[in-house]
């Protein structure tokens, strides 16, 4: 089977590159999603949280504003909170892709924001990056509610930038020119990446430790 790395920047129209993978029958693990059900109601994620973070759960939900401004600009505590989600996260990533083999897909994508910046293109056998003009991408990003010039200025700062992603790529997916353009990108990286030799599945242990631990040393 097949692994493939969905990322790119804030903005780059990923979730609905993730929407149209689906729609052609590509399972998706969506990381961003993973992120939320383990911060949900009942989650795994929040008891350490809470115990790290105390006063951000407040009768079992988590108030991700006051957890955001808690980790905000600050990176050790950030650091913190990567290491309480991230291995749970690893942990969702792994059950899914074991359950789309048992099923014999030949092909399943990873949805992952900060696919490089973990050094997550080790454990896949080609990346898709999604990409577009800046001026757009910024036009996108300053619609969402309570966006701010600051505070994407700080989400940038914390990415790879797109031009290194895109010379990471194994493709380079359009999402400036319209969903039309975009779906003919998709569908031609599926057929064409479907005839790779998958390498990353069965997964490395040893391989995934090494990686987490470089990856959290580039980020201090």
């Amino acid at each position: 089977m097949v692994i493939v790395g969905l990322t790119g920047s804030i903005g780059m129209g990923k979730s609905t590159a993730a929407k149209m993978l689906r729609s052609m029958g590509v399972p998706v693990y969506d990381a961003d999603a993973t992120v939320h059900r383990l911060q949900a109601p009942g989650g795994l994620a929040l008891p350490p949280i809470e115990a790290a973070f105390p006063g951000v759960v407040k009768n079992r939900v988590l108030d991700r504003q006051a957890l955001g401004a808690r980790v905000f600009g600050d990176k050790e505590a950030l650091r913190r909170l990567e290491a309480i989600v991230h291995p749970l996260v690893q942990q969702q990533q792994r059950l899914f892709v074991r359950r789309a083999a048992l099923r014999g897909a030949p092909m399943v994508v990873l949805d992952i924001p900060l696919l490089f910046e973990g050094l997550g293109e080790r454990r896949v056998d080609g990346v898709l990056v999604v990409s577009a003009p800046a001026f757009l991408q910024r036009q996108r990003v300053m619609a969402r509610p309570g966006m701010t010039a600051e505070k994407f200025a700080g989400i940038l700062r914390l990415q790879v930038p797109d031009a290194v992603k895109r010379r990471k790529a194994t493709v380079v997916i359009p999402t400036g020119l319209g969903l039309a353009p975009t779906r003919t990108a998709l569908a031609k990286a599926v057929r064409s990446l479907k005839k790779k030799r998958g390498h990353s599945w069965p997964s490395n242990p040893w391989r995934d430790r090494f990686t987490a631990r470089l990856a959290r040393a580039r980020r201090k």
